[in-house]
């Protein structure tokens, strides 16, 4: 870590999610050294201009922090294979923003000496500058050793975020409620769009916005319950 709390940022993941994180933490001071290589070079280039596109290895050479921003099913992978080839380093930060893993999937890393963090930004991203509005916004769960806790709720803020605490058995649980409120608000707002363009609605997105949205934030207050008096 450098003397002023910057650190070299590296990100693993050049989808939707992995840019946005970037660009936020290149937004609070910290320097971005390298992303991989994803399927829109492009689209990352306009989000972290001036960013080289790197292999992983050579992305955790130069990071003390590493952003880990795949898919699901590919993190304890990507882990265990980068432990093989003796990529870790001790000290290393590791980052994971997969909401369904806590520190656990991290072990392999973590046993070559780096430091294991969960950080998940709770919103739905696009992979554009939209997001780092909607970061601003927005809680992150966060998971991590407790000596080290502070770390990960720090970096949670430097997202954007108000950082609330998951522990590592509750993660599934977590996981469970984030998928349960996205893919169902997809779901049920897709129907509705589909019916009003079946009566020659134009633009059915349009005509729900003002009334999902209102909808959505009366159902959040009811959930939040009466305010403090």
């Amino acid at each position: 870590m450098r003397r002023d709390g910057r650190l070299g940022v590296g990100i693993i993941g050049a989808g939707r999610v992995g840019p946005v994180i970037g660009a936020a933490l290149g937004g609070a001071g910290h320097a971005v050294v390298g992303i991989t290589s994803g399927s829109d070079d492009d689209r990352v280039a306009g989000i972290l201009p001036g960013v080289p596109v790197l292999d992983a290895e050579e992305v955790l050479r130069r990071s003390e922090l590493v952003i880990l921003a795949v898919p699901h099913d590919e993190l304890p992978g990507l882990v265990g294979g980068l432990a093989e080839l003796g990529a870790w380093q001790p000290g290393q930060l590791v980052m994971h923003t997969d909401p369904a893993f806590g520190i656990g999937v991290l072990e392999p890393a973590q046993r070559s000496g780096a430091i294991p963090l969960a950080v998940h930004p709770a919103i739905s991203f696009t992979g554009t500058s939209m997001d780092l509005r909607q970061l601003q916004a927005s809680f992150a769960a966060v998971t991590a050793p407790a000596p080290v806790l502070p770390i990960a709720q720090a970096l949670a803020v430097e997202l954007g975020c108000e950082p609330v605490v998951i522990d590592e058995e509750d993660r599934a649980a977590y996981a469970e409620a984030i998928s349960t409120a996205s893919e169902f608000s997809r779901a049920i707002i897709g129907q509705s769009t589909s019916l009003l363009r079946g009566i020659g609605i134009e633009n059915p997105g349009g005509y729900l916005s003002a009334l999902v949205q209102s909808t959505i934030e009366t159902a959040l207050r009811d959930a939040s319950g009466p305010p403090a008096l």
